[in-house]
C-alpha cells in the first residue's frame, strides 16, 4: 500500500500529524503489513519557514515533495498545484491520495488523483456553510463529489453528503483529527510550567479570512468592536501576515495602538495552545478553533455570518456573532453578564480518529489485494 498525504496550509499539518503518527506506529508493529507514504507540501501557504516550525513541533518529517505553489489568484494557485502534483503521482503511482480540509490544495490534488484513477480519501468531509462567497465551500463540495472515502467529523456531514447523493458505504463517521492533535499536545504540556506571561482574565483574537480582512470598512468595524472589548478585558492578538498587511494598508493600526489589544507574532502550535486554553473567551474566524474550544469547553465567538461546523453551536461553546460592531458587542454584553454557553464534547471526538481512519483504509486495501 502506498499513500500520499497532502498538506497546503498550516492547519493541514495539524490535521495530518495524527495520521502520520498512526502510520508510523503501524509500521513498527511487525504483525501488520508495511504501509508506504509520502508527504506532499503544496506550498500554498507562502511562509515555508513557518511551516518548517510546524514540521518539527508536530513530529512530522520534512515533506518528500514541496510544490512551491505560492500565492496568486484562486485559478493560478490551483492550476500550479495540479500541474506539479500530477508529476508526483506519475512518479509515485500511489494507491490512495489523502486530502484534508477545504483549501485549494485539497481541491487541486483530489481532481488530479481522480483523473489518474487513484482513490481519494477526504478527511473533514461533508462540512457546509451554504455560503458561496467562500472559496472553501466550492473546494469542499467538489472534493466530496469525487472522493471515494468520506471521513466526517459530525452528524451534519452525514446529512449533507446523503442529500448530495453519496452512498452510506462511502461515508465514515470517525471523529475529528484536529481533536486528536489537541489531546496529544495537551498531554505533552500538562506537566510543564505555563508559558503564558499574561494574567487572567484575557481573551484571544484570531482573524485571517479574506472576507473579513480584505475590506477596509469591515475590518475597521471588527477592530472597533475588539477595541471596546479590550477596554473591559485584554485581548491577545497573534496577527496573521495577511491581516498585518491590511491593517497597515488601511491605516488601522492607530485604533489598536490606543487600546488594550496586545499584538503578537504568529505562534507555533504548542505556544498558541498554551495561551488560548487559559483564555476566558476566544474570538475567531477560524474553523479549527471553533472545534478546539468546544472540545475544551471555552466560550468562542465566531466572527462570521455562518459556520460549516454547526455541531460547535448546537452542542458546543461556539456562538456565531456576525461581523458588525453592534452584533459583536451585543454578544459580548451577554457574555459579560454571565450567560456563558456550557457545551459538551461531540460524538467520536475522543482522540482516536486517526486510528479509525487507518483501520478503515487498511481493511479496504487488504481486501483488494
Amino acid at each position: 500500500m502506498k499513500f500520499i498525504l497532502v498538506a497546503g496550509a498550516r492547519p493541514n499539518f495539524i490535521k495530518i500529524s495524527p495520521i502520520i503518527r498512526e502510520l508510523s506506529a503501524r509500521n513498527k508493529d511487525q504483525r501488520t503489513n508495511e504501509i508506504y507514504w509520502k508527504i506532499v507540501h503544496t506550498g500554498q501557504h507562502y511562509d515555508y519557514e513557518m511551516s518548517k516550525i510546524f514540521f518539527d513541533e508536530l513530529e512530522i518529517s520534512i515533506p518528500d515533495y514541496f510544490l512551491n505553489a505560492g500565492s496568486g489568484s484562486q485559478a493560478e494557485q490551483t492550476a500550479k498545484i495540479m500541474i506539479e502534483f500530477e508529476k508526483v503521482c506519475h512518479k509515485e503511482a500511489p494507491d490512495l491520495v489523502v486530502v484534508v480540509g477545504d483549501v485549494n490544495s485539497t481541491l487541486a490534488c483530489s481532481i488530479v488523483a481522480k483523473k489518474l484513477q487513484v482513490k481519494v480519501a477526504h478527511i473533514e468531509a461533508g462540512l457546509r456553510s451554504r455560503d458561496w462567497s467562500m472559496p472553501e465551500e466550492t473546494n469542499r463540495i467538489v472534493t466530496d463529489s469525487i472522493s471515494d472515502f468520506l471521513f466526517i467529523t459530525e452528524k451534519s456531514g452525514y446529512e449533507n453528503l446523503k442529500q448530495e447523493g453519496k452512498k452510506d458505504s462511502e461515508i465514515f463517521w470517525v471523529g475529528n483529527v484536529m481533536i486528536d492533535t489537541l489531546y496529544h499536545y495537551l498531554n505533552k504540556i500538562s506537566n510543564t510550567k505555563p508559558t503564558s506571561l499574561f494574567e487572567k482574565p484575557y481573551s484571544i483574537l484570531t482573524l485571517h479570512r479574506p472576507s473579513n480582512v480584505d475590506f477596509k470598512d469591515k475590518l475597521k468595524n471588527i477592530i472597533e468592536a475588539i477595541v471596546e472589548i479590550s477596554n473591559d478585558m485584554p485581548v491577545l492578538f497573534p496577527v496573521h501576515p495577511r491581516t498585518k498587511k491590511n491593517l497597515e494598508t488601511f491605516n488601522l493600526n492607530g485604533l489598536i495602538n490606543n487600546s488594550n489589544i496586545k499584538l503578537l507574532p504568529p505562534l507555533p502550535y504548542m505556544k498558541f495552545l498554551s495561551l488560548w486554553k487559559e483564555a476566558n473567551l476566544v474570538l475567531t474566524d477560524s474553523g479549527g478553533i471553533q472545534e478546539e474550544t468546544t472540545a475544551l469547553g471555552i466560550p468562542c465567538f465566531t466572527i462570521r455570518e455562518n459556520t460549516e461546523r454547526p455541531i460547535t453551536v448546537e452542542e458546543g461553546t461556539n456562538t456565531v456573532v456576525g461581523t458588525t460592531k453592534d452584533r459583536i458587542l451585543n454578544a459580548y454584553s451577554i457574555f459579560k453578564n454571565g450567560k456563558t454557553k456550557h457545551g459538551k464534547i461531540p460524538k467520536f471526538w475522543d482522540g482516536k480518529t486517526a486510528k479509525k481512519i487507518i483501520d478503515i483504509l487498511i481493511e479496504h486495501f487488504e481486501q483488494r489485494e
